[in-house]
């Protein structure tokens, strides 16, 4: 065998691995009981000791070495990129951290799912200031290994090459441009006439019936996955089994359809993600959490946000709660769907208020990660930035710096891909227009396939073989481009 097939078995046994713990982390969200909590945190620490141990392997250094002078083709020669990269995250960090970090998630976030009910910080606080002690410890470790600051290390965990000083580019013009723009779009919407809420309730299985067919429509396999329901949204599992979670709130519809056709976004870019040899590789694998985000927020936000969709879907929502009258017409759901409203929850808020949601966080995260904040002070500088930039203050700590499962699960470094993510799913939709020009029409039929098969051309179906910049460049003619998203924001919500 070479060093690359060599390496190709030890990134496929841990990839198995990875999806092994992929299931255990849905089923603790969705279907185990309290009481198995402290057996699962067992079950998935060794689990991801297993992981550190295969990928950190005395050998794997002169593998590393010995494959870069192998002939490799183009697709090896990324893997083997990737596989480095992945290589270096885990042996930066001892095994009895990892384990550590592992069991203080587990610990953290089942605190968290008491506390947040209760709005009550708190109660959570000496667990999550045990996981963000630990939190830090591995990213003083990374950031010393890659050269980088203590957030940036955390941060290429899940947007490779990913970089706060470019993101503080991008969001420090977008926070002096939301408030004004926010107040512009409050306006305009005032001179339009006001949209209707349909009257409910609206009973959990009809809202569930709904989403599956909706799913259905979009390209959901349920042959390879499922809908369940969580505290809070996500899509997990793997490839092949792809579990997607919602909430249910029987007073509105709309906030489980949206999160539903958000999280098939998710779902879908899975699917589409290159098949046999390279399924249980590292280039295999999504580019990283921006690109994740855009095609959920794309699908979710461009897409089924659209006029075209809600004129078609219009029918079927008001079929599927027997709705009658002005309230349930395509114009008046349209009107409902891009509604601006400031509102405290992130997951619920439009596309106006949505970036002010994550630049709040980014700005939280980064400062508790590299030491500018106390963890106690949270709950304060939390509702401090929501009346900066939203001009609102969360009542309760439900509803503020509890809301949120990524900090009390371990995931510091995740928020600013949101946004990116947002502004990345802006050029992909404009750059699937131009190319196809049925893709907008074909929506207003509930015809995803022009679409999708965009995606999976040039999106999907290159993994992690190109960076993220390649990626958008290749795909949309440019970089980047911030002012792709703000043009959107005002047709949408001034014109």
């Amino acid at each position: 065998m070479t060093a690359y097939s060599r390496l190709e078995a030890v990134f496929r046994k841990s990839a198995a691995i990875g999806d092994a713990l992929g299931v255990l982390q849905w089923d603790m969200a969705t279907m185990m009981p309290d009481g198995g909590a402290e057996g699962r945190a067992e079950q998935m620490a060794t689990l991801k000791g297993i992981a550190h141990e295969t990928v950190t392997a005395p050998d794997m250094a002169d593998l590393l070495a010995q494959a870069e002078g192998e002939t490799l083709d183009g697709w090896e020669r990324a893997n083997l990129r990737e596989m480095r990269r992945e290589w270096v995250h885990a042996a930066a960090v001892p095994g009895d951290l990892v384990d550590a970090l592992a069991r203080a998630e587990s610990a953290c976030e089942m605190a968290w799912r008491e506390a947040r009910p209760a709005a009550d910080f708190k109660r959570v606080l000496p667990a999550l200031s045990d996981l963000l002690g630990l939190v830090r410890q591995v990213g003083a470790i990374k950031a010393e290994k890659l050269g980088v600051g203590i957030y940036d290390a955390l941060l290429d965990q899940y947007e490779p090459e990913g970089r706060s000083a470019e993101i503080d580019a991008v969001f420090d013009p977008l926070e002096a441009f939301l408030p004004g723009f926010i107040e512009e779009a409050l306006a305009a919407q005032a001179r339009r006439p006001a949209s209707v809420a349909p009257s409910g309730p609206f009973p959990t299985g009809q809202q569930k019936a709904l989403g599956l067919k909706l799913m259905e429509m979009a390209g959901f396999d349920f042959h390879h996955g499922r809908l369940d329901v969580s505290r809070h949204p996500f899509c997990g599992g793997s490839p092949e089994d792809t579990r997607i979670t919602t909430r249910y709130n029987e007073d509105d519809f709309a906030s489980a359809m949206m999160g539903v056709l958000h999280e098939t976004g998710h779902a879908l870019y899975e699917f589409g993600l290159p098949k046999g040899r390279w399924r249980s590789q590292p280039v295999g694998r999504a580019r990283g959490m921006v690109v994740h985000e855009s095609q959920s927020l794309l699908m979710e936000m461009q897409a089924c946000r659209s006029r075209e969709f809600m004129t078609f879907a219009a029918p079927l929502i008001r079929d599927a709660f027997g709705g009658q009258g002005a309230a349930w017409e395509a114009d008046n759901l349209y009107r409902r769907g891009i509604r601006v409203e400031r509102g405290f929850i992130r997951v619920e808020a439009d596309e106006c208020t949505y970036p002010a949601h994550v630049i709040i966080r980014y700005r939280l995260e980064k400062a508790l990660i590299e030491g500018r904040m106390e963890l106690a002070d949270l709950p304060g500088a939390w509702n401090e930035g929501y009346k900066r930039l939203l001009g609102i203050t969360p009542p309760d700590d439900r509803l503020g710096c509890l809301q949120d499962i990524h900090w009390y699960g371990g995931s510091w470094g995740y928020f600013p891909t949101y946004t990116l993510g947002a502004m990345t799913a802006a050029q992909l939709f404009a750059a699937a227009q131009a190319a196809d020009a049925e893709v907008l029409p074909a929506m207003g039929k509930g015809d995803f396939k022009p679409l999708l098969a965009w995606l999976r051309a040039n999106v999907h179906g290159h993994g992690s073989s190109l960076s993220t910049r390649d990626l958008v460049t290749r795909a949309t003619g440019r970089p980047l481009d911030p002012a792709v998203f703000e043009a959107h924001l005002r047709r949408r919500y001034l014109d």
